[in-house]
């Protein structure tokens, strides 16, 4: 199997990104996202992210199979020091260990941002996104019963929480 490489992610990465993340927003209530995205507002997102926060793609044989980002997680002065944080795999590559080594490198980043805590927001039932969590040393903060409406039905959204400083 070819190497895996992690890096920040680049503007000409966002066309790759958004067909990732469509896939997600078409097939599944994994986002609560309805509408597709372009590559020019990928690129929008790419770029605002950056300012502030770690925005990373794992790429293999010159070709992003997944990316990860943080992002502010509320807006209050008081939460500056928290990030939500954000990882989505090309479907292909899920449960390979990419994930993981991708989001450990999100994970390791955060700190230079000047971030202590990393929240996730992770849509049930999702077995292999909370597997991931619990494996990076995430612990389940709670539960919002039926808080989104998707594809027919409602969906519940737990909470899970990481000190990473």
């Amino acid at each position: 199997m070819p190497q895996a490489i992690i890096r920040e992610a680049k503007l000409t990465d966002a066309a790759a990104i958004a067909d990732i993340y469509n896939h997600y927003i078409t097939h599944t209530i994994i986002t609560f996202d309805t509408r597709t995205i372009t590559s020019k507002d990928m690129e929008g997102k790419i770029g605002n992210l950056q300012v502030n926060y770690p925005v990373l793609v794992i790429e293999q044989s010159d070709q992003v199979i997944g990316f990860a980002y943080a992002s502010q997680w509320k807006s209050k002065e008081a939460y500056k020091y928290c990030a939500e944080t954000t990882i989505y795999m090309h479907p292909e590559h899920t449960q390979s260990g990419f994930g993981q080594r991708l989001y450990n490198a999100l994970l390791s980043a955060l700190p230079l941002f000047d971030i202590v805590h990393a929240i996730a927001c992770i849509t049930i039932p999702n077995e292999t996104s909370i597997k991931l969590h619990e494996k990076l040393g995430f612990h389940r903060i709670g539960t919002f019963s039926k808080v989104g409406y998707k594809q027919e039905q409602w969906i519940d959204v737990e909470y899970w929480q990481k000190h990473v400083a």
